[in-house]
Formats: structure tokens, sequence, C-alpha cells
């Protein structure tokens, strides 16, 4: 071997070296042990479930190109276990099937992202002009200029049966914003996707994901509903909890209806077969693979994703499904080929972190260690509970304070102070739209709200009862002492 060989081979070698060092592996699961880190994530995740009092789960996992983990916990009300092949609502989930289906059908030539959607459709008439104007990718990445105020969802009574009872809605609409300038968060973008796909495919729409997404992937036990009330009747599904002051509640899901944005019931092993479709070749072109998982043009929201880049762990596409008594979490880090799902039987609700189960999770692939949020159902509940106790006790003491008290009372300090007191009451009256604010447009029925919080609904009515009860005392008594005084003086108490 000669000098400068050698110094070659030398060089090369130091090159190598570095790189081992500096590159970070796809997975920490090649290097260790499968069984502790099963271990270690089922101990965690049955830990997580218990604090939060969550009554059934399941956890897919994907990694490289293989099913790594499919796991159900917890059990049915009549005491079956869950397992990896149980079917739970995937709830907002569905969006990025629905987008993959139109997608499937831009690859074929039929459908046009930049199309107006009202072409495919000639018999619209909308009264708002702008609705012509909005595109097929405008749906896609919510940029359409509607939200719930404008076409309601949740709240709309009564409730649709079918895709081809929606476009109606279109021509009567009048949109908040001009399609493609704002990202607004609405359900039925995705409506009008699955309409749209049963229009140019020529098949229903739960047909259509059947037969070209479905079986295609070997998702054998995943299907479409149309609507709740179909999630109710089926005993295979786990029945849906919301939780009152962290106690398991089983509850019907409210009727809703949810092809398109919110339909499909899948399993954990089924999960698992649809990440590893997001970098097996599988579903699309890589042009339009790389489309599907790219950002919106106003938003981090995509074609059904959102997709992000993170520092420490590349790009990552993700969504979170929310039912009143379900919930889903699904997070893809496509740069390292992994990607977590979890679903739960049990809903939306304040005190909850279902992403930490998903964060957690990853964290402890990657052999680092994960811990249960202390801000939990249980924590957080204790307190609220221990707030209401306290809210109680300070009224009745007050109140027996205002009938001995001797302090000067004028009618200004009346005033004020009734104007204090009567802040919870407003803050009930106001609630909904509160909460539509911080929701960025997004209405929700009472039935969400309460299902969602009800130990902070009922501290805030305990505090307006405490509040009011005391107001009307301090009322009545500086009127009784102004009679008593026959004089507009200010009068002691």
């Amino acid at each position: 071997m000669t000098s400068a060989t050698k110094k070659f081979v030398l060089c090369l070698s130091c090159v190598l070296l570095m790189l081992s060092i500096l590159v970070k592996p796809v997975s920490a699961i090649g290097v260790r042990n499968k069984a502790e880190i099963l271990k270690e994530i089922d101990d965690y995740v049955k830990t997580n479930m218990e604090v939060n009092n969550i009554k059934a789960a399941a956890l897919a996992i994907a990694n490289n190109e293989e099913v790594f983990y499919a796991q159900g916990y917890g059990t049915f009300s009549d005491g079956r276990g869950i397992t990896g092949s149980t079917p739970f609502p995937i709830a907002s989930l569905s969006k990025s099937f629905t987008a993959l289906a139109v997608l499937q059908l831009v690859e074929n030539g039929r459908i046009d992202l930049d199309t107006p959607y009202a072409s495919y459709f000639p018999d619209l008439t909308p009264k708002d002009e702008r609705v012509r104007a909005i595109t097929v990718r405008n749906l896609l990445n919510q940029t359409t200029g509607l939200n719930d105020k404008a076409n309601p969802d949740m709240t709309r009574s009564p409730q649709y049966q079918s895709l081809q009872e929606i476009n109606p809605s279109l021509s009567a609409v009048k949109l908040v914003h001009d399609p493609g300038t704002t990202f607004n968060y609405h359900n039925p973008n995705y409506q009008y996707l699955g309409l749209l796909v049963e229009k140019v495919s020529g098949q229903s729409f739960s047909a259509y994901m059947e037969k070209n997404i479905f079986e295609r992937l070997e998702m054998n036990r995943t299907f479409s509903v149309s609507t709740t009330r179909q999630i109710n009747e089926n005993p295979a599904i786990p029945r849906g909890h919301y939780l009152f002051f962290g106690y398991p509640v089983s509850q019907a899901e409210p009727p809703w209806f949810i092809d398109g944005p919110a339909g499909i019931v899948s399993t954990a092993e089924d999960m698992a077969k649809w990440m590893l479709a997001q970098s097996n070749g599988s579903l699309l072109s890589p042009k339009l693979m790389e489309e599907y998982h790219t950002p919106g043009q106003s938003s981090p929201y995509g074609m059904g994703w959102i997709a992000d880049k993170e520092e420490h762990v590349g790009r990552t596409i993700s969504h979170s499904g929310i039912f009143w008594t379900y919930k889903a979490e699904e997070t893809i880090y496509l740069d390292q080929q992994l990607g977590i799902t979890m679903m739960f039987n049990s809903g939306l609700t304040t005190f909850v972190d279902y992403r930490a189960f998903i964060d957690e999770i990853a964290r402890i692939i990657r052999g680092e260690k994960a811990e249960v949020p202390v801000l939990n159902s249980r924590n957080m509940e204790t307190v609220m509970t221990l707030l209401i106790i306290a809210t109680v006790l300070w009224g009745i003491y007050s109140h027996f304070r205002i009938k001995r008290s001797n302090k000067r009372l004028t009618a200004g300090k009346l005033i004020i102070s009734s104007l204090g007191r009567l802040l919870p009451v407003l803050i009930l009256l106001l609630f909904k739209p509160l909460v539509t604010v911080m929701a960025a447009g997004r209405l929700f029925p009472w039935f969400g709200l309460w299902t969602t919080m009800p130990s902070l609904i009922i501290w805030l009515v305990v505090l307006s009862l405490v509040n009011v009860t005391n107001g009307v005392c301090l009322v009545r008594l500086y009127c009784a002492k102004r009679t008593d005084m026959g004089s507009d003086f200010p009068v002691t108490r």
C-alpha cells in the first residue's frame, strides 16, 4: 500500500468515524432489547391511563418497515379485554384518508387541485359569488373562507344524513374570508371533498375508501360510517366516556354527521399499516406524496395533515381526532420512519393531555425517560374539588360576616361590590362565545362544553350562586338600614 493510499484510507476512516458520531440513528430500537422497550411503553401507558381514569385505549407503533407494536389496554364494560384488533373511532384522523382519496383521483387525472370545486357541480347557485372561487386545494388546506359561524357543523339541527344533502349549504352561505387567504379549521370542507370523491368516482364514499385504500393496504378491520349513531350501535366498539371530576361516565356520542372529515373506525393493527404506507411508496407517486406531506400556504395545515419540521426529529405529519366521548392522536416522524397512533374511549377533556402519550412513547423509543404529566386528571380534579368546597365555605362565612358587620356601606361601595360579584355570572352567560373565540371560531354545543369541562362549569355555577346570594343579602341590608335611618346619608351595618 502506497503512502498516498494509506493517507486516503486514514482520512476516509476519520470521516466515517465522525459521521457515526454526528448522525443520529433513525431509532434506538435497533440497538436496544425490544422486550425492554415494550415493557417500558406498557408501564408508561398503563400509569398514564390510570392517573387520567381512561378505561380503554389502543396503541399502534410503526418503525422503519415493520409493524413494531399493536396493543390494546383496558377492558370493555362487560370485562372483555381490548386488543390490537379492537375497533375505535379515529375522528378527525380520517381527514388524511379523505385527502388521500382526492389525491388518488388527482393522480388519475380526474381531479385538478386548482380547479374550482363548483366546476364539478354545475347545479350550484351560490348567493356569494366567491364560493365559485373555492378550489379543491382550498378545501384540503382549510382555506375556503368558511367557518362554523357561517356554515354550522356540530350545532346544525337537524344533522345531515348523507353527503348528497350538503351542497345546498354552499348555495346559501356567505363566506367570512376570501378563498385561499385565511386558515379556518372547518369539518364541512372535508364533507365537500367526500362528495367530490363520490361524484368523480361514481361510487359511494365508503365504497371508494374500502376498495381503493382499506383493501389496498390490507386494513381489513377498518371501515367508514356516516353518523355517530352507527358508532353507538356497533357492539364491537368500546363504549365512549366523558370524565366527571375525573371519573369515567359511559355516554353515547351525540348525533353528528361525520362522513368525510371524521367517519373512519380502525384498529391499532390497521393504523400501523396506514403509518407504514406514508413512507413505503405504495400510496402515490413521489411528487404527489411530497405534496401530500407539505404544509399549506397559509398555515402548517396541508392536506389532511399538520406538517411540521422540528430541530431534533426532522419532518413530522400529525393530526388529532376529537369526539366528545372518544379521542385519537397520531404523529408520524417521516425522517425517522417512526409512527405512533393512540385511540381512547374517553373524549376531549380539559385536564387530560392526550398528546403526552405520543410524545413520551417517542421518547422511550429514542432511549429517553418518559414522564407522566403532573397536570393530569387525577391531580387537577382534586384541585377543582377542593376549590369548589373552599368556595362554598367562603360563601357561608361571607354570608354570616355580612349580617354581623357594622362597617359603613355606601351606595357606591354597594355598586362596585355587586359588579365584582356578577363577574362569574357574566362569564357563564358568555361561556359559549368565549370558548368560540378561544377555539378560533369553532362553535360547540352545550353538551360538548359540559363533557369537556364539567368541574370548571360546576365551580363557576357555585361561585355565581354564592356571589348572587351574598349580593342580595347586601342589598337587602342596605335598603333596610336606609329605611331605619330615614335619610340619604351613608349608613353603617
